[in-house]
């Protein structure tokens, strides 16, 4: 034996002999005092287990065979014990590493959003964004020039985790590289999917809707790239519309175009852009329609754009039991006068 092992083996065959002749507690709180020994020294339980079954054997050497053999079996039982416990350990160390991971990514994520809603006359603007989990695949993103362009975009990353945190953080600088492409939201999209086509892995896919919109004209320019289509709110006609916009997913393929589209805003109608975790809301009974979203939104008309975006995803939690399933962003824009 080593002289470490020696030490502990000599240490608790005196405990363990002074509490069979006195049985008193002193000798209890030296067994717990010994304890702190055990794990100085990284003693497995079984082998915690075996320095006992030795002790006892030395000290009562008479024992019955029925006692051995429970000590046998005891021996066992721990080795089995230890090999399990070291693996749950493991795992625990792995799993508080991978939330210590999550937190950074969160966190970059929180830093990557937009600080502030946009306060422009005379568009009224809200946004909910709720992840479903602690990384969100969800990024949404405004610019505002100084040609009376106001920019929006909503994309959903096809992925989660550390990975997703960092093709966003590509994603916002990208858009911030190209001020000159805000005006055309297909150019921008052009850009962009050359961009992620060469640095994000062929696993990963962004999907994405960009609009610019006039504020001297009052035209929304917009394009999209497989993305969830919006809604538009006519008030004349008081009726919804799909944006419906079509499009490879970012990244497919270095050539891909993107067809441009474009929507005269008049007073009251409503832009709405959107993921997917807010059209597909899965309930007990299956998903939503894209029509019960767009009743939603309409019960809420008479509320400012934030106060709708709010409620809408009150509502959607609530279908959901409170646990969302995807991660949930609703943008909505308004003009007001």
């Amino acid at each position: 034996m080593e002289k470490t092992d020696i030490s502990l083996h000599e240490m608790y065959k005196s405990i363990l002999e002074g509490y069979l002749l006195t049985n008193s507690e002193h000798c209890l709180y030296e067994a717990q005092q010994f304890s702190r020994e055990l794990i100085k020294e990284n003693m497995s339980p079984e082998e915690m287990v075996n320095l006992h079954v030795t002790v006892v054997q030395e000290l009562i050497p008479s024992l019955p065979p029925e006692v051995l053999a429970t000590n046998e079996l005891l021996l066992e039982v721990m080795v089995g014990y230890g090999l399990a416990y070291r693996e749950h350990q493991s795992l625990r160390d792995r799993q508080k590493q991978l939330d210590s991971e999550f937190a950074v990514a969160a966190k970059m994520q929180q830093q990557l959003l937009p600080k502030d809603v946009p306060r422009v006359e005379p568009l009224d603007i809200g946004i909910k964004s709720v992840a479903a989990s602690a990384v969100s695949g969800d990024y949404y993103h405004f610019n505002e020039d100084d040609q009376w362009h106001l920019g929006f975009a909503v994309a959903d990353i096809i992925g989660k985790g550390v990975p997703a945190a960092l093709c966003m953080s590509m994603i916002k600088y990208a858009m911030d590289s190209l001020p000159e492409q805000r005006l055309q939201p297909s150019a921008l999209l052009e850009n962009l999917n050359r961009v992620v086509e060469q640095n994000i892995s062929s696993t990963m896919f962004i999907t994405m809707i960009y609009g610019s919109y006039d504020l001297q004209n009052h035209i929304f320019h917009y394009s999209g790239a497989g993305h969830e289509p919006g809604f538009y709110y006519q008030a004349t006609s008081d009726q919804f519309f799909d944006l419906e916009t079509k499009g490879l997913v970012l990244g497919l393929t270095k050539k891909a175009k993107f067809q441009e589209y474009q929507a005269k805003v008049e007073i009251g109608d409503i832009i709405v852009l959107l993921s997917d975790g807010v059209t597909e809301c899965r309930t007990e009974s299956g998903f939503i329609e894209r029509s019960e979203v767009m009743k939603l939104i309409r019960s809420y008309l008479h509320l400012s754009a934030q106060e709708i975006a709010e409620n809408v995803y009150s509502d959607i939690e609530k279908l959901q039991n409170f646990q969302l399933k995807d991660d949930f962003t609703l943008m909505i824009i308004r003009r007001d006068v």
